[in-house]
């Protein structure tokens, strides 16, 4: 199998890039300097050139090239141009989006029935670019994500964030009362690789079936022997958790067993 990955070196990038590699696929990274994003014909010819099975479309506008409007440039149009050049080229796609399509008045957890509500911003420009998506494309994949966590220091993910907390602030504060939709990150590239073999449509990728975020961060500081005094809040009341028992995904306490029992789960 070859893939294609737009977002090669970004956080989740990596992980996808190193799983699909242990599974023997052929990864080739789009390399923006290269195969510029706004150019339609130089995008069409790279992906007839490299011909591959799968697109896996997980750039976003992270390193600003200084672009009218690029965080829409990234997120939506070069989104929807992939969309359909996939489509044409018979390749399948699948496209990362994101749990902040869902606002924080939202009300979790969320299902693909759930309506998201993001209007503005990050979230709104990767609920149009969905829309447009699976309309350009009725057999590409989307794949919402959550909080991304690491296992070593580095990158952007939870791990990373709780990490400079400590050390800037000399404590972690934790909310008793939010369910972060969240995954390992090696757990996100297997589901993603996944999913990628299943019928086109939406798919939420999220291993926290109930856990609060302090409880999450005191298995964390506890699997990895930190030093963290972590601090209980009750100021974030949020049930951001996706729920798609379609696919399987590992619950979180796979790779953290300091988890006790859940307080909440999938049905409440």
């Amino acid at each position: 199998m070859k893939a294609v990955i737009t977002g090669a070196t970004g956080t989740v990038g990596q992980a996808l890039v190193n799983h699909l590699t242990l599974l023997g696929w052929s990864v080739v990274p789009w390399e923006r300097q290269h195969v510029p994003i706004d150019d339609f014909g130089q995008m069409d010819a790279f992906i007839r050139r490299e011909s591959p099975d799968v697109l896996f479309h997980l750039a976003t506008a992270s390193q600003p090239t200084g672009r009218n409007n690029e965080s829409w440039l990234v997120n939506y149009e070069w989104t929807s141009e992939l969309a359909w050049l996939c489509k044409v080229l018979s390749v399948r796609f699948v496209f990362t989006s994101s749990v902040m399509v869902f606002t924080d008045d939202a009300k979790g957890p969320f299902t693909i029935h759930s309506r998201p509500d993001a209007s503005s911003g990050y979230g709104h420009e990767k609920l149009m670019a969905e829309k447009r998506v699976l309309y350009q494309n009725d057999q590409a994949i989307v794949g919402r994500i959550g909080w991304q966590i690491g296992e070593t220091s580095g990158g952007n993910h939870m791990l990373e964030f709780l990490l400079r907390q400590a050390e800037t602030e000399g404590q972690i504060n934790a909310s008793t009362h939010w369910y972060p939709a969240c995954s390992f990150l090696s757990d996100t590239a297997a589901m993603l690789t996944s999913i990628s073999h299943l019928d086109g449509g939406l798919y939420l990728i999220d291993s926290n079936i109930g856990w609060t975020f302090y409880e999450i961060v005191t298995a964390i500081k506890k699997q990895n022997g930190y030093d963290w005094p972590i601090t209980p809040t009750t100021d974030f009341v949020y049930d951001q958790r996706m729920v798609d028992l379609r696919i399987g995904t590992p619950s979180l306490a796979t790779r953290l067993p300091a988890l006790g029992k859940p307080l909440r789960d999938e049905h409440d």
